[in-house]
């Protein structure tokens, strides 16, 4: 661009004669050996490009031209320029309370030998490629450059590799767009925000005494922040945002941002029930569950008038846990799983925001599982905006103890994530930052990271005392104004408001909220204390849905999965393995993953979508899936599921990244946001869930009673011990029994890949009801091919999920059985293939528990009742007694023996999961087996 002193198109107008031929050579040398030139001219020439100036091309007006043999003082000036843009974050205005140093010395213009003189004498454009209006040579381009890296903005931006990006932010930054000045209407109306903002916590805080809220206070400009980005993604067209934070700040973005009103959040603190309050415009939605939770951990829906909708995502106190479930969630805003294949994803449609702490960002691994979805195919959301509510605190822990980088944001360096980092008490600057990574978001479909830099006003909690571990801070913060004061003392000093007028302001918005607490105050006698209770179709414990499919429509998809595109090549082992699915009806010889591909070919035919996500899912850890096929010879993906005829709803299965936490979570909330889909994760093993505890016990276990939140997310867990270690054995299935309560959730460990199948299609039958829960599948590894696991084509067609089996071959002779064995998963598959036709065995009967919560008390009941003789009942399992099913199971099993022996057959109690040595691992599973089958004994 022009100003009124220079018109250039080149900066090479800054060299003649020796200098001139100087930069040539370098420029030839450039192109054969770049890494061999001054880094300061490789900068310059593949900005510029080659340094060849045409006649008439510079018309330069007061400047002058370097003199011979001082080339290395422009290049000086460009690195000087370079450490500006580069570093000027840390010199930069950023620190409300200005209680860290800040390091100016790097760009000063003697740390690189020039004086004022010697930029005068530059041309400006040797800076920019457009040069900005009133910079007239480079004095005024290094002070320009100061002025715009080092204010109440800071900018890190040097790792983007991608040069349109980069090229783009820093166009941003330097012509001066993103610090355009707010009307005055529009300053006024940032007031009012913070004063509400502020009066909102204050009012809490005179009101209720002593009540926890985990303030926002010292960063009253987050809700700013919010709002901008809100109104630039609306002129994107943006239809759905999902945000995610933890505790501090929450009530104040549940107040200003979900428009949750104040008599309804005062309602929570005085405990009359915040229905009588909700706004009969009905934009408003709020969850609840029969259990309840804390007011700082509660969501809620809005939807704004231009219809874009805007969720707060219900979340526990630990922290940082809920970001993968809110981009689970966004990318379920963004998919349109309405039509055969694979999902259509339109990251344009959703957006995600994630509030951090500064302590837990890099405090918290699960921060940096969801940074790596950015760029990956399943679990990408296109972009994220990461804002890092920093009170530069962590509870009572100092930036010492808390981290090694600089900034809580370094982390995101290696994702090429940008960086801006803007002080919390300047609310114009947080306006322009709001804009700009909105507009980034939008434009590069990439995360970008906000740190808004404050303080925290009060401790950890508003009766905690701060002063005990973190004196000097909190002197500085006695001390400081909010930045409502500050921020209408500005305006004052401006001229736009009078101090009447800021004092009028504060006085009304106080007195608002003094009327809506009056009313809640007024409606408290009216308010009926209603518990809620779970509802009825949670009560369910067996549901009762029909599953069967015809055979020949079973037989068609059959055929159909063993159809591939013209010229499609499997690899040759694999090809022979799907050929022997054609007869497997014929020979009864369906296997698991044969089993589960025709339960999602029913589903989608059904009109159910299907989301299968895992490590290694496509293929299956045991090579059992191969829902994804490969061609031998161009590696070309074919995936069989996308050519079903008569299937409506698409049907997605992605490998993911190496994490189970972040995965979990993810397909969680992608769940509650699409409660239409089938939305399924398998664990490598199952013991990899581990990682992902935290999910279950504060997500996927509870949500429905503490929240109200529906979820019919299917969790695969391979269990079985089959000689492989401690570490892929046991799946831990006692810690979901541990946590079913309350119908939460189904347990299920099935010996049979029909039984598997119709468990499939009973939970995506039962998606979108009042009686859907989570399903938590004990799932096998050796009976993946087992025969006595397989099923028939009867079966699936006819059949329905069995929440108890027993061993075909026994317990015909009702008077002889004097042992009934109960167990779970592949022991009960061990036992069948000891007794095989049964023949000796007439003494016992063998009872499958399929389900095993909400465990099947009446129907083992009915079996045991048919057995007159029967002595003693035993409970068989290959995992340690402390472990498995034993200790959950044996309640209802005393109840159920009715004075019959009750006995434990399996592993004594051990502090691992199994043996480590295969040897010791068959002599005990034999041992298991053995006294499982041998001859009764007496009973005393």
């Amino acid at each position: 661009m022009s100003n009124n002193v220079t018109t250039v198109s080149s900066p090479w107008s800054a060299f003649s004669g020796p200098n001139l031929g100087y930069v040539m050579e370098q420029y030839d040398l450039f192109l054969q050996s770049p890494e061999e030139v001054e880094p300061e001219l490789v900068s310059l020439f593949q900005q510029f490009g080659a340094p060849v100036v045409a006649d008439g091309e510079v018309a330069v007006v007061g400047s002058s031209t370097a003199p011979a043999g001082d080339y290395k003082k422009i290049l000086a000036a460009v690195k000087l320029a370079d450490t500006i843009r580069a570093h000027g974050h840390l010199a930069a205005d950023i620190y409300p309370l200005k209680n860290r140093a800040l390091q100016t010395a790097q760009i000063e213009e003697s740390a690189f030998n020039l004086s004022s003189a010697d930029l005068a004498e530059i041309p400006a454009a040797i800076f920019f490629k457009d040069v900005p209006a009133g910079v007239k040579n480079g004095k005024d381009a290094i002070d320009y450059l100061k002025s715009v890296y080092t204010d109440k903005m800071a900018f890190e931006y040097g790792h983007v590799v991608v040069t349109e990006e980069h090229d783009w932010i820093q166009a941003q930054i330097e012509s001066g767009s993103l610090k355009q000045t707010l009307a005055s209407d529009e300053k006024k109306a940032l007031l009012d925000r913070l004063t509400r903002v502020e009066n909102f916590e204050k009012f809490i805080h005179k009101t209720f005494v002593g009540q926890k809220r985990f303030s926002g206070e010292g960063l009253d400009t987050q809700i700013v922040l919010f709002d901008e980005i809100l109104k630039t993604a609306e002129t994107s067209n943006v239809e759905n945002v999902r945000i995610g934070m933890a505790h501090r700040g929450r009530l104040n973005v549940l107040t200003h941002i979900l428009n949750k009103p104040y008599d309804m959040m005062f309602s929570d603190f005085a405990h009359v029930s915040n229905e009588l309050f909700l706004p009969e415009h009905g934009r408003l939605e709020i969850t609840k569950g029969w259990t309840g939770d804390v007011k700082y951990h509660m969501g809620a829906s809005y939807n704004r008038e231009s219809g874009m909708n805007v969720k707060l995502a219900y979340n526990p106190s630990h922290l940082e846990v809920g970001n993968p479930v809110v981009l689970g969630s966004t990318r379920a805003t963004q998919d349109d799983t309405s039509k055969p294949g694979q999902a259509v994803h339109n990251p344009g449609k959703g957006l995600g925001i994630l509030v951090h702490g500064d302590a837990a960002f890099p405090g918290q691994g699960i921060v940096t599982e969801v940074l790596n979805y950015s760029k990956t195919e399943g679990f990408s959301t296109g972009g994220t905006i990461h804002i890092i509510a920093n009170n530069m605190i962590g509870f009572t822990t100092e930036l010492h103890d808390s981290r090694s980088s600089v900034y809580s944001s370094d982390p995101a360096k290696g994702y090429e994530v940008p960086v801006v980092h803007v002080n919390a008490d300047s609310p114009e600057a947080v306006v322009q930052v709001g804009r700009f990574a909105a507009s980034y978001r939008q434009k590069f479909g990439k995360d970008i990271i906000v740190d808004l830099i404050g303080y925290r006003r009060h401790g950890h909690n508003e009766t905690d005392d701060p002063t005990v571990t973190n004196p000097e801070v909190y002197k500085l913060v006695s001390k400081h104004e909010t930045v409502r004061a500050l921020y209408g003392a500005q305006l004052v000093a401006d001229g736009v408001v009078s101090n009447d007028d800021v004092t009028a302001l504060d006085t009304a918005i106080y007195a608002e909220m003094q009327v809506a607490y009056d009313h809640v105050k007024e409606m408290a006698d009216k308010d009926e204390h209603k518990h809620l209770e779970m509802p009825e179709e949670l009560k369910v414990e067996f549901p009762q849905i029909e599953t069967a499919v015809g055979a020949d429509r079973l037989e068609k998809i059959n055929e159909e999965l063993l159809v591939f595109e013209q010229d499609f090549q499997p690899q040759n082992k694999l090809g022979k393995i799907l050929e022997k699915r054609r007869d497997a009806f014929a020979s009864a010889k369906v296997d698991w993953g044969h089993a589960e591909t025709l339960a999602y070919a029913t589903i989608i035919q059904d009109g159910t979508p299907v989301r299968f996500t895992g490590q290694d899912a496509q293929r299956g850890t045991f090579s059992q899936r191969h829902l994804v096929l490969h061609d031998k010879n161009n590696g070309n993906v074919f995936t069989p599921l996308h050519h079903i005829s008569g299937a409506s709803a698409s049907f997605t299965v992605h490998n993911s990244p190496l994490t189970e936490a972040g995965v979990v979570g993810y397909e969680y909330g992608y769940n509650l946001e699409k409660g239409n889909v089938l939305s399924v994760w398998e664990a490598q093993f199952g013991d990899f869930a581990n990682m992902a505890q935290v999910m279950f016990d504060n997500f996927i276990s509870g949500a429905r009673s503490k929240w109200g939140q529906k979820s019919g997310f299917v969790i695969l867990l391979p269990h079985g011990y089959e000689g492989q270690g401690p570490e892929h054995s046991s799946s831990r299935m006692e810690r979901y029994l541990q946590m079913s309560a309350e119908n939460n959730w189904f347990v299920a460990n099935c010996s049979n890949a029909g039984n598997y199948y119709h468990l499939l299609r009973r939970q995506a039958a039962m998606l979108e009801t009042e009686g859907v829960r989570p399903l938590v599948v004990v799932s096998p590894k050796s009976l993946l091919r087992h025969p006595l696991a397989a099923a028939n084509a009867e079966q699936l067609a006819n059949g329905s999920f069995q929440e108890v089996i027993e061993q075909p071959g026994l317990g015909a002779k009702t008077k002889s059985v004097e042992r009934i064995l109960l167990g779970t998963g592949k022991v009960m598959i061990d036992l069948a293939d000891r007794i095989k036709d049964g023949e000796g065995f007439d003494h016992i009967h063998i009872v499958r528990v399929e389900q095993l919560y909400p465990f099947p008390s009446a129907q083992v009941a009915d079996i045991i009742a048919k057995y007159p003789n029967a002595k003693e009942i035993a409970w068989v399992q290959e995992e340690p007694k402390n472990q498995g099913a034993w200790n959950y199971a044996l309640e209802t099993l005393y109840e159920l023996s009715e004075g019959k022996k009750l006995r434990y057959v399996g592993r004594p109690a051990m502090s691992s999961t199994s043996e480590g040595d295969a040897d010791s691992h068959k002599a005990a599973q034999a041992a298991i087996i053995d006294e499982a089958v041998a001859e009764s004994v007496k009973v005393k």
